[in-house]
This record gives C-alpha cells, sequence and structure tokens, in this order.
C-alpha cells in the first residue's frame, strides 16, 4: 500500500502565496516521477508541475515563472511553491506519484482557493 498526504492548500487573495507538500508512505520502490495535478470546476485534471524520470522537471505554461516545484528525497516528499497566485488558479491540487513496478497513486486532492 501506497499513501500520498497532501497539505498546504486554503484560501488566499490574489498575488498571495502558497506553499503544498506532498509526502509519500508505504510500501515504496523506485519514485520515477511525482508531481502535481489540478482540477477546476467543471474542467479535466491538468498538470500543473512534476519531477519526472530522469529528474528533469515540467510545468505548465500557465504557472511556468510563478510556481517552483522541489523535492526532499530522503522524506519521499514534494513542494510547490506558488507565488503570484490568480483566481484561475483555483483548483483541487492532486499529487501524484509513479513508482517503478507499481504503478501510479493519487492523493486526496487540497483545494486552493485564490479570490480576487
Amino acid at each position: 500500500q501506497v499513501h500520498l498526504v497532501e497539505s498546504g492548500g486554503g484560501l488566499v487573495q490574489t498575488g498571495g502565496s502558497l506553499r503544498l507538500s506532498c509526502a509519500a508512505s508505504g510500501s515504496i520502490s523506485v519514485i520515477n516521477a511525482m508531481g502535481w495535478y489540478r482540477q477546476a470546476p467543471g474542467k479535466q485534471r491538468e498538470l500543473v508541475a512534476t519531477f519526472t524520470l530522469g529528474g528533469r522537471t515540467d510545468y505548465a505554461n500557465s504557472v511556468r515563472g510563478r510556481f517552483t516545484i522541489s523535492r526532499d528525497n530522503a522524506k519521499n516528499t514534494v513542494y510547490l511553491q506558488m507565488n503570484s497566485l490568480k483566481p484561475e488558479d483555483t483548483a483541487v491540487y492532486y499529487c501524484r506519484a509513479d513508482l517503478a513496478f507499481k504503478g501510479g497513486y493519487w492523493g486526496q486532492g487540497t483545494q486552493v482557493t485564490v479570490s480576487s
């Protein structure tokens, strides 16, 4: 069993900042990729930022320059620093981890609401 536990969501005004955390625990093998997705009401889930296999980072164009993904490998944790938040960033943010030989896992999601 693998668990992803997210924290750090909340309500913030336009231009504000939040930091999300996602800790993986359980029967963890090698983490091939780990990152963040989001889903706004009525929209499909989309990639926000992720570490890919090989350690590269990918960002959605809409967040590049405002959001920064980082990680602590010793803690199997990834972080998402979100600055200059906009109302269109409002969504449920999900952590995802892709593990070698185990497939992909999702966290339960954390709500981020940016007020105008």
